[in-house]
């Protein structure tokens, strides 16, 4: 099928993600300020979305803590910078077996299982315009950590999404994902049209080749609204190869640490870049009030 390239792009930055890259870059942000200030820098760079984790901000590892999470939204709230929020509803999925003899002996420092309810605890409290909903389960790199999400689970949460009126992205890590996306729309849980990001190069889901990027594209109904990220040194080819399929883009320290080699990123730089490269292509860059036009959203302060 012919390209469809989209000329009128918006940027999301993940800014933090819940990886264990806190070690290694001084610039991925750890407590609310430094998230909520970098998610700042990132919008004033272009980004007219910014997707947000938070973090120990002693041990940078990932959390789920409602007071941080309304931290860091009353402080990009606050600000004098306009910009959409995404916050992820991914953790509280995670599993971490023990060894291939003694499976059921579950790692406690891997594992954080939450019911539906406490998984979109945050979304109810902060009423951001848009939260993630990762739709499947999935080995990942490590050898025995699964992220966990079954099909009971998506449609509690994205049930209480649509009634809370916060826009799901469906973070699709494989074509499966996707399908069961469609059928969640279908089955009434999600409005259509659907928001989704496509997730490519994470293992040991899609790879990040573009054979297996255009399978995943062509798997997305025409009426839905896609955008799409690749890991590490393939970031920024995928701006370009989202864009010229039709998509949006994702970047930032979440997934991707490096400006050039030898050289640590901070998010606005990354923000930068991709601008530059959507406009060298000849597309503009969207901010965030054509964003909330687009996919429908409505601004909303936190509950009192």
């Amino acid at each position: 099928m012919p390209l469809a390239m989209n000329k009128d792009v918006f940027i999301t930055c993940a800014v933090t993600g819940s990886g264990a890259t806190q070690d290694r870059s001084p610039h991925v942000p750890r407590s609310p300020k430094q998230i909520a200030d970098s998610a700042i820098a990132a919008a004033k760079a272009g980004a007219a979305v910014v997707h947000c984790h938070v973090r120990d901000p002693e041990t940078g590892a990932p959390s789920r803590d409602l007071a941080m999470f309304r931290e860091v939204t009353e402080r990009i709230r606050d600000s004098d910078t306009d910009v959409v929020l995404n916050l992820t509803a991914g953790m509280g999925g995670d599993i971490t077996f023990g060894d291939v003899e003694n499976p059921m002996q579950l790692s406690k420092a891997g594992t954080d299982m939450a019911g539906a309810s406490e998984r979109v605890a945050h979304v109810a409290e902060c009423l951001p315009e848009i939260c993630t909903l990762d739709c499947g389960t999935m080995n990942f790199a490590e050898a025995d950590y699964v992220m966990t999400n079954t099909p009971g689970m998506l449609v509690a949460m994205g049930r209480m999404m649509t009634e809370l009126g916060v826009k799901p992205e469906i973070e699709a890590f494989d074509t499966g994902h996707l399908w069961y996306a469609k059928q969640l729309v279908k089955d009434g849980v999600l409005d259509s049209p659907a928001l989704v990001q496509l997730c490519m190069g994470v293992p040991w889901g899609a790879p990040d080749d573009l054979n297996t990027f255009m399978a995943m594209v062509n798997n997305v109904p025409d009426d839905w609204t896609f955008s799409a990220f690749g890991l590490g040194r393939n970031q920024m080819a995928y701006v370009a190869a989202s864009v010229l399929a039709g998509g949006h883009v994702r970047v930032g320290l979440e997934d991707n640490l490096w400006l050039d080699k030898g050289v640590l990123a901070e998010n606005w730089q990354l923000v930068e870049r991709a601008g530059t490269i959507i406009e060298n292509m000849g597309a503009r860059v969207i901010g965030p009030a054509e964003v909330r036009e687009k996919l429908g959203l409505v601004k909303r302060a936190p509950k009192a």
